[in-house]
């Protein structure tokens, strides 16, 4: 496996974690603190931010390989 295709899945398989981070945090967590609630903010951030960078990091690598 190339490291552009491991960067690929790494940046997949973070995003599916950040996903459940938000939904554990905001769905499934019993207790409601201050805590469980910043890292569903963190998730939510991350889910949106992580295919942003993935998105600029596919193109720059296909620039980098032609």
């Amino acid at each position: 496996m190339s490291l552009r295709a491991f960067h690929i899945v790494f940046v997949t398989v973070s995003t599916l974690m950040f996903v459940f981070l938000a939904i554990w945090s905001f769905v499934i967590a019993v207790e409601k603190s201050g805590l469980v609630t910043g890292l569903g903010i963190l998730g939510v951030v991350g889910s949106l931010g992580m295919p942003v960078y993935g998105v600029y990091f596919y193109r720059k690598a296909r620039k980098l390989l032609l």
